[in-house]
């Protein structure tokens, strides 16, 4: 029995190592999601941008302002002279916190008076802002440290007074959920369209279907508008749920939030099709979808934020509808964002689903042909 067990073994190892596209998928996808995996998600920050908001120019300011600016962890963006400046900073995200010291921050720890540090934070990921907190409540330590051992003074010290934007109470669930409804309906979309010229190619039918009166495009539209409903449908069932039993502000318009989901589902489906559309099985196809799923949600900024990867890593996710997905969701549920700033994120999604789309109506037409 054994021996027979050994050849039928013998005869599957010869069979995947032979046939060449078995070994591309033994070798190429591990490796791919390994350099994803080890090059864009990481938690650790670097180059955090932050602006600097000074009303006191004595040296205490002047030392602890130092130790930011020296820090590896922080890239100093921009000067604040005044208040009407900090929120249009904090919400284009060109600075991920803001320091705030005010006109006594030095005459009090003089006087050994305890002085408040403020710090404005983009609470939009809560977990990259608790991180930055982290970093910012280790330097103030240092600098007290130091400050009081100069001027031999005793308890009185710099202490942070934290407001967080957009997420008050840093909550991760609010960072989180609207993340989700991207992720699971780029999934479901991936694996309903991925899937279907595959199922019938693999079934046989796609044959019969080739010469039947329909045109390329009529095929495109009949395997699309199936990933549009259930991905409208699944997209509405998790926004429900986020709202009303995660209890996730929705501050925006529901208008803005239905915009960038059809623009989502629009290049997504795009994608599936090209993956369907050059798959011979459903096995195939699964594979194909697996491929782009796993990178496209690491290089989504869903966990990790996308300041932090390689520049290299950076620019694949130009690529990446989930990149834009990601900052439409959390832009209209935390931020209340209109339709007009979010412009930069609507059109890179339409663009890539019309070229997807297009190769996937020409990779039809070359079927065909």
């Amino acid at each position: 029995m054994w021996r027979r067990i050994v050849a039928l073994m013998r005869k599957e190892f010869l069979a995947i190592l032979k046939d060449k596209k078995s070994r591309i998928v033994l070798i190429g996808p591990p490796i791919i999601q390994l350099l994803v995996f080890g090059y864009a998600a990481t938690y650790d920050l670097n180059q955090v941008p932050f602006a600097v908001y000074n009303e006191d120019q004595g040296e205490a300011s002047r030392d602890l302002l130092a130790k930011l600016r020296l820090s590896p962890t922080f890239h100093e963006v921009a000067i604040v002279t005044h208040d009407a400046e900090i929120a249009p900073l904090i919400d284009s995200k060109k600075a991920l916190l803001l320091i705030h010291l005010g006109p006594d921050f030095s005459r009090n720890l003089d006087q050994g008076i305890p002085a408040p540090l403020q710090v404005i934070v983009d609470g939009r990921n809560s977990n990259t802002a608790m991180i930055a907190l982290n970093y910012i409540q280790s330097i103030v330590e240092v600098f007290n440290k130091e400050w009081n051992a100069t001027q031999q003074l005793g308890t009185p010290r710099a202490y942070l007074v934290i407001r967080a934007w957009f997420n008050p109470n840093l909550e991760s669930r609010w960072f989180i959920v609207p993340g989700i409804i991207g992720l699971l309906t780029l999934v479901v979309t991936m694996l309903v369209t991925a899937l279907s010229v595959a199922r019938e190619r693999e079934q046989g039918t796609f044959d019969q279907l080739l010469v039947t009166p329909m045109r390329p495009t009529e095929i495109v539209l009949g395997k699309a508008l199936p990933g549009f409903i259930i991905g409208f449908a699944e997209a509405t069932l998790i926004m429900v749920v986020a709202v009303y039993w995660f209890r996730v502000p929705l501050l925006g318009h529901l208008v803005t939030l239905y915009i960038g989901l059809f623009l989502f589902l629009l290049s997504a489906i795009g994608v599936g099709l090209m993956i369907s559309s050059i798959s011979l099985t459903q096995q195939q196809g699964l594979l194909g979808a697996f491929l782009f799923l796993v990178p496209s949600i690491i290089l989504s900024g869903f966990t990790t934020p996308i300041a932090n990867m390689p520049p290299a890593v950076q620019y694949v996710t130009y690529i990446n509808p989930l990149r834009y997905f990601m900052v439409v969701l959390r832009a209209v549920f935390l931020q209340g964002a209109p339709f007009l700033s979010l412009l930069n994120q609507f059109w890179p999604m339409a663009l890539i689903g019309i070229v997807t789309l297009s190769l996937a109506g020409w990779l039809f037409r070359h079927r065909m042909s």
